[in-house]
């Protein structure tokens, strides 16, 4: 089991490369290659077995094994060749998707801050 995981892990750098760098193509008479956040995980175990507890069932056995793993890619723009040379282009729903949680958060804290300055200077 250890050597499939240490296989798997060692393999990751090109499965990374290859996701987070798609191939160049050519679309609307402009080269541009795409571009994504790839994320992986591994998880492996292994198993023994035999243990007995006196005086309650009889002596107890095992086996064992398992695993998995998996990952995704996020597609979050493209490089684009042009006149004024090459250049990021951000996948707008992508952008939106991480833009939401970001400005949530930061609008909570304002809330915060503003609450605290106001019952402050109220006690003030």
């Amino acid at each position: 089991m250890a050597d499939l995981i240490d296989r798997l892990t060692a393999s990751v750098p090109s499965w990374g490369a290859k996701l987070a760098y798609g191939d160049s193509i050519v679309v609307g008479g402009q080269e541009l290659v795409p571009v994504a956040v790839a994320v992986f995980g591994f998880g492996g175990g292994e198993g023994s077995g035999a243990w007995p507890e006196p005086g309650t069932t009889a002596a107890g056995h095992g086996d064992g094994s398992g695993g998995g793993g998996g990952g995704y890619a996020l597609p979050i723009g493209a490089y684009v060749g042009g006149p004024h040379g090459v250049r990021f282009r951000p996948n707008p729903v992508a952008l939106m998707a991480v833009a939401v949680p970001v400005l949530s958060a930061a609008g909570w804290a304002v809330a915060r801050i503003v609450t605290a300055a106001h019952v402050g200077r109220a006690a003030g």
